[in-house]
């Protein structure tokens, strides 16, 4: 009976400190609270995508394919195929102008400017998207693998 009566307790104890219910003013401030979050969102890619692989084999570096070709709008996928950690940085000095702040706009969990996170795991992948960007070539590297030669262009038309 001890026991039953010990037990029956708990329950009630952790059936009202758990669950609490939120109020309706607090459910109200919910929505507002995640508008700050929705304000700073990229803006979503309407065009093609595109994949490109971060292979690093032996004492080579290399993006796969090395020179792409895209439209405004599109979306770039960088796989991290082999050799990681990767990670994809735009040269400041030889992207079009106005382009860096599309850019970092566009590149989510950034270490820096223009400098997308490294992807140490296997088959990563880090998209971005060029909406807004404007036209001309975009030359970046690979932080981790420069001194290899690991670089690439994208073009956009």
């Amino acid at each position: 009976m001890r026991v039953t009566t010990m037990v029956a307790g708990m329950v009630l104890v952790l059936a009202a400190c758990g669950g609490e219910k939120k109020g309706d003013d607090q459910a109200a401030k919910a929505p507002d609270q995640a508008a700050p979050a929705a304000a700073a969102a990229t803006p979503a890619g309407t065009g093609a995508t595109h994949d490109v692989n971060m292979i690093l084999e032996g004492t080579v570096g290399k993006f796969e394919p090395e020179h792409l070709t895209i439209k405004a709008g599109d979306i770039v996928r960088f796989h991290n195929k082999q050799g990681g950690p990767h990670n994809v940085q735009f040269y400041p000095d030889s992207i079009p102008s106005g382009a860096q702040a599309v850019l970092d706009a566009a590149m989510p969990d950034k270490m820096g400017p223009l400098a997308s996170p490294l992807m140490a795991e296997q088959d990563a992948v880090y998209q971005m998207s060029f909406a807004g960007a404007p036209a001309g070539a975009y030359k970046f590297y690979c932080l981790p693998h420069q001194a290899m030669g690991m670089k690439g262009e994208i073009t956009i038309k």
